[in-house]
């Protein structure tokens, strides 16, 4: 809950609007990012959906933020050279020192008029940490549209099953190895 300022009760710092940080980061992929089949290499994918994910939690939090967790990187299609990749990324969620950034990677051939297809999808964990690298207060992310409010909840669910799978492996290596 905000007040009509954007504040969570109790809160100093108010809450933005989801389009505060949104952003797209735009790259034509060479040689240079090829792998071994000759696509462009996972990696630099993920790379360009961590510094986009990255610019979007310091736009939002107001500062440093750093990559906590990646979940559920998915590669939808092969990059290939000559493609021109759009990275988009937005703030989903946020709790109280932590974000959730939502990312879709598109791509199209660099010199066709065709429309981009989506190559990719990724979600990321950032913490907002001051300068001696210690959590810091994030504000509210106000969703704005139906997506982002639908963006929002799914964001909930992944934290819970985030947070119900930490606990499980915990209180699993708790117990001590079963059976060898």
């Amino acid at each position: 809950m905000t007040d009509q300022a954007g504040a969570t009760p109790g809160s100093a710092i108010p809450g933005k609007p989801t389009s505060a940080s949104r952003t797209t980061l735009s790259r034509i992929m060479t040689h240079n990012d090829t792998n071994l089949l000759g696509t462009v290499h996972g990696g630099v994918i993920m790379k360009l959906v961590d510094d986009a994910a990255g610019a979007v939690a310091g736009r939002h939090s107001g500062g440093p933020a750093v990559t906590a967790s990646m979940d559920e990187m998915a590669f939808l299609e092969p990059v290939r050279v000559g493609d021109l990749v759009h990275v988009k990324a937005q703030v989903n969620w946020t709790g109280r020192t932590s974000m959730e950034v939502g990312v879709r990677v598109m791509a199209e051939r660099w010199n066709e008029s065709t429309p981009a297809t989506q190559v990719g999808s990724a979600y990321l964990v950032f913490a907002a940490v001051d300068a001696d690298g210690r959590p810091r207060g994030v504000p509210e992310v106000l969703p704005e549209t139906e997506r982002d409010r639908r963006r929002y909840q799914e964001a909930q669910i992944r934290r819970t099953h985030r947070l119900a799978r930490r606990r499980a492996i915990l209180e699993l290596r708790e117990r001590g190895v079963v059976g060898e």
